[in-house]
């Protein structure tokens, strides 16, 4: 049986989650998909079921069922980019591949020489599929970032699905790598439709945020539209219920969060009452850092604290330490000195339609109503050079192209009346 992909050649130069379950997707398909590893270290999403597992929050298991679920039908390969000798591995292969796929940051895909301009240049056809955090503009377009951060809090999922007196804390790993995954996989998809057509290929960019808020987009719409949020709207249920509710919720988070190895992974709350979500998957490599940004440089110089199994013995205590820094200042105080950390905040329906980043980095579009005038609605988030999405019409009213189309395909002035009077058509 011939494959829908067949003879679509894939390098997959990513790591963990988003673009390898893009690539997984296309090697289901048929496409021949060769995974690139660093050649010490490997891909990191090897090891992420066990430590989940360890902390309570995955199913314990001899098998990486995790591995298998977002890298099977492919083939692996070790090249290190940080050497010349890698680099001119990945430039040949790129010469015959139809498709790079990366999650790499501008930054990172420029050191390796791997970025779209580069590779075109070697290959003209080749289809460049990429996911960041924030997308390619405004101001936290380098930002570290996660689909719990920057997909789920920063997209307002938490919020939108939480009720008052019952907020959401948790998330589930990948939940947003994977709708990323699909649209970056959909991306690719025209990319190559369009190549079979004018021999060229082009760029794909998807971002975590701005596909969670296609996503949250029913709410996220109504936002934009009306200026409103659940506040202004929502009927509440009595603060009595809601305090008894948010209690009973401490104390069952409070129960897992003691669960945790890693005293900088997880949420905290602001003194403004802001709930800041750290997803730190490196945190020997963070954890100076982050002492550092919340003013106890002297936790950083610890020497029990200087490996995660040192911190794990007092990880409750430690919480606590952090629990009463982030509650002395607000969010705005906490934002410029966390620069470079993986983290986000909870955020709400007005603050999402506000964002500077996602206005900057065009997660909205903006197009004439005929009955509302000029409105706002979240733009389609798979970022296209050559053939971009475009809004070139509102939604229509009801049966409002009816005749136009019949018309179209063939259909007669008579047809037309015909079928009015036989119900066929209103």
């Amino acid at each position: 049986m011939v494959m829908a992909l067949e003879g679509i050649k894939v390098i997959d130069c990513s790591q963990v989650a988003a673009v390898p379950m893009a690539a997984r997707i296309l090697g289901d398909f048929g496409a021949d998909v060769v995974h690139v590893e660093n050649p010490t270290t490997g891909d990191y999403w090897r090891v992420f079921k066990d430590a989940q597992a360890e902390q309570g929050g995955a199913a314990p298991s001899d098998f990486d069922y995790n591995w298998e679920n977002f890298n099977r039908n492919k083939r692996s390969c070790t090249i290190d980019p940080y050497t010349e000798s890698g680099r001119a591995i990945i430039h040949k292969m790129v010469k015959e591949a139809d498709v790079f796929l990366s999650n790499l940051r501008d930054f990172e895909v420029e050191r390796f020489q791997v970025d779209y301009e580069t590779l075109r240049k070697i290959n003209p056809r080749i289809v460049w599929g990429n996911v960041n955090g924030y997308g390619r503009e405004g101001p936290d377009k380098e930002l570290p970032a996660y689909d719990a951060t920057a997909y789920w809090a920063r997209a307002g999922f938490p919020y939108v699905m939480s009720q008052p007196g019952i907020p959401v804390y948790g998330y589930r790993p990948a939940i947003g790598d994977n709708v990323v995954g699909m649209s970056l996989a959909y991306g690719v998809m025209q990319a190559l439709y369009v190549r079979e057509k004018t021999g060229v290929g082009q760029r794909v960019d998807i971002s975590l945020m701005h596909t969670g808020l296609y996503q949250n987009s029913f709410d996220v719409s109504g936002a934009l539209i009306t200026g409103m949020d659940f506040d202004d709207w929502r009927e509440k249920p009595p603060q009595e219920l809601q305090d008894q509710a948010l209690m009973a919720v401490a104390q069952i988070m409070g129960f897992y969060s003691a669960r945790l190895n890693s005293p900088i992974t997880g949420g905290y709350i602001t003194k403004d009452s802001r709930t800041l979500v750290f997803v730190i998957l490196q945190p020997d490599r963070y954890w100076a850092k982050f002492c550092n940004a919340v003013g106890r440089p002297d936790l950083a110089e610890n020497p029990k604290y200087q490996t995660i199994e040192g911190r794990a013995e007092d990880v409750t205590e430690l919480r606590q330490i952090f629990s009463e820094i982030f509650m002395s200042k607000t969010y705005d105080e906490w934002h410029p000195l966390l620069e470079g950390i993986p983290y986000a905040p909870n955020q709400s329906l007005k603050e999402i339609i506000n964002d500077p980043q996602a206005i900057a980095s065009g997660c909205f579009v903006e197009y004439d109503h005929p009955t509302r005038g000029r409105i706002k609605q979240v733009a389609n988030p798979v970022i296209m050079s050559e053939t971009p999405a475009n809004v070139r019409m509102p939604a229509p009213e009801f049966g409002q192209h009816t005749e136009e189309v019949l018309l179209e395909y063939g259909f007669s002035w008579e047809d037309i009346a015909k079928f009015k009077d036989d119900g066929a058509i209103a």
